[in-house]
């Protein structure tokens, strides 16, 4: 079996190592054509007598390899992060002028002009009462009883705001009493908002959404929107 070694001659070593080190600066520049002339030189300049060893010979090829394995990996990821950018960057243009889902208890008229919300009960209630008030002036405006719920999500809705309220998007202060086994308690609902802009982080990785009466919202923390 004809087997390879590493070893060359003094005469060609110190001319191998000048090469190297001229090499050293561009090393990570190296393509597989490279690659491969730098292979056939060190085994045409080897020491007959003291060849490579096939182990040796193996090592290196599954070095490189490796090697340009890891940056088709990281082509494919830098791909996806453009990718991702670019579908950041539709979400959020699709978004704007629309409602989201955040949890609080300030809410306007949508477009259809109801109030529309959720409340997640944390166990079974003999009944449910939501209450909607001017946020500003504190006046009841109404009052709506549910029946006996299960533990979970609830959606509520209130189609009967003052026409001057629709129509200027007053704020709507939004309260729910929930009665269990263990009394009566206010839960916190969560109600649609409307976005009013969206923007990108620096290195594209986070969508921050402006959400009325809410501030800046992550778009992560999104749970529906309409």
């Amino acid at each position: 079996m004809i087997t390879f070694n590493t070893t060359v001659p003094a005469a060609t070593s110190t001319a191998n190592a000048t090469a190297a080190s001229s090499n050293a600066a561009t090393a990570n520049a190296l393509g597989q054509q490279d690659f491969l002339t730098l292979m056939l030189a060190q085994l045409k300049n080897q020491d007959p007598m003291q060849p490579m060893e096939n182990g040796e010979f193996l090592a290196q090829l599954a070095q490189f390899s490796t090697v340009s394995g890891i940056e088709k990996v990281n082509d494919t990821l830098e791909s996806l992060g453009d990718g991702m950018r670019d579908f950041r960057i539709s979400t959020a243009a699709n978004l704007l002028g629309h409602e989201v889902l955040v949890p609080g208890n300030i809410a306007r008229a949508g477009k259809d002009g109801t109030i529309n919300g959720v409340v997640d009960l944390p166990k079974a209630a003999s009944s449910v009462t939501v209450s909607y008030s001017d946020a500003t002036t504190g006046t009841l405006l109404h009052t709506e009883s549910y029946a006996a719920q299960s533990a979970g999500l609830m959606g509520f809705s209130w189609a009967g705001l003052p026409p001057a309220m629709v129509e200027n998007r007053s704020p709507v202060r939004v309260t729910v009493s929930a009665t269990t086994d263990t009394g009566t308690a206010q839960v916190g609902p969560s109600v649609f908002a409307k976005v009013l802009s969206a923007r990108n982080g620096a290195d594209g990785a986070d969508l921050t959404l402006q959400i009325e009466d809410y501030g800046a919202l992550n778009a992560l923390e999104v749970e529906a929107f309409r």
